[in-house]
């Protein structure tokens, strides 16, 4: 590693070249950094949640999975495709050193990635979070509430094209209630609530986009590393909206993520009451 005292050497890119990462270059880089950690620690549980839900005025019942892992006092999750991974994951990798599964499935890998790096250092504990708290409320109200956050952290999203790779239908309206044109991509969806088509090519709105905003299931399924280097190519913001992964976002910050949503498990949609979400942006200090 560079020692930070040294000026850096005069560049003779132009001022509108995308700048190199300043973190992680993408997933695996992040993974190995963490297998080579001396000392890691035993994941205590491994968990399973199969979640569907359906909100008020909409046809689509959405039918997630999550493997959870617990180090310490942190959660970590992923959300994966139906038939990706199997429950006795759970039984096999409870109790096992985290070294094992960040040697394990691609979705276990991703929430044992997000557990350590949760419990080094918690999202409410970190200096550059801004903690939003999500209303008391119904599905549908919390929904909105956290979605509206979310689309907050667009720079100027007016008259902007937006790529929405990975559709809910109350953050495609808060994208257009900030006056932003939504380009939705989802694998499993066609129309979003309000009819207008749904794209299957991710590479087709990241050409288009002035902006994307990814949901963090991309870190778990693939997709994500192949997002990084489309909007790092470009030069445009992106912005991670994440349940899953939501430790693992924030060590992308400035390496070609612009702002993270980050809800840590448990989320906003198994509860009422009142819970937190932690929104970073590039460039804020530590």
């Amino acid at each position: 590693m560079s020692d930070p005292r040294t000026p850096a050497a005069p560049s003779d890119s132009s001022p509108d070249a995308p700048r190199p990462p300043s973190g992680p270059r993408d997933l695996e880089e992040l993974r190995l950094s963490v297998l080579a950690t001396p000392d890691l620690p035993v994941a205590t549980s491994v968990f399973w949640v199969h979640h569907g839900t359906r909100l008020a005025g909409g046809d689509v019942t959405y039918l997630n999975q999550y493997v959870l892992v617990r180090i310490g006092r942190a959660f970590g999750a992923c959300a994966f495709e139906a038939g990706s991974l199997e429950p006795e994951v759970c039984a096999e990798l409870s109790g096992r050193p985290v070294a094992d599964l960040l040697r394990g499935p691609a979705p276990v890998r991703l929430a044992a990635l997000d557990a350590y790096l949760g419990q080094a250092r918690p999202h409410s504990e970190d200096p550059r979070a801004e903690r939003l708290t999500l209303p008391y409320g119904t599905p549908e109200e919390r929904a909105v509430a956290r979605d509206r956050a979310i689309a907050g952290l667009l720079p100027e999203p007016e008259g902007r094209r937006i790529a929405l790779i990975g559709v809910v239908n109350p953050l495609v309206a808060a994208i257009r209630e900030r006056g932003g044109e939504c380009l939705p991509c989802d694998l499993n969806l066609r129309r979003t609530q309000w009819g207008d088509p749904v794209s299957p090519d991710m590479e087709e709105v990241l050409a288009e986009a002035d902006a994307v905003v990814a949901t963090g299931m991309t870190l778990g399924n693939g997709t994500f590393d192949r997002i990084l280097e489309r909007c790092r190519d470009r030069g445009v913001p992106l912005v991670l909206y994440a349940q899953s992964g939501s430790a693992v976002a924030r060590a992308f910050l400035g390496s070609g993520v612009t702002a993270v949503s980050a809800e840590p498990f448990p989320f906003s949609q198994f509860s009422a009451e009142p819970t937190h979400l932690y929104r970073y942006r590039e460039g804020t200090d530590e």
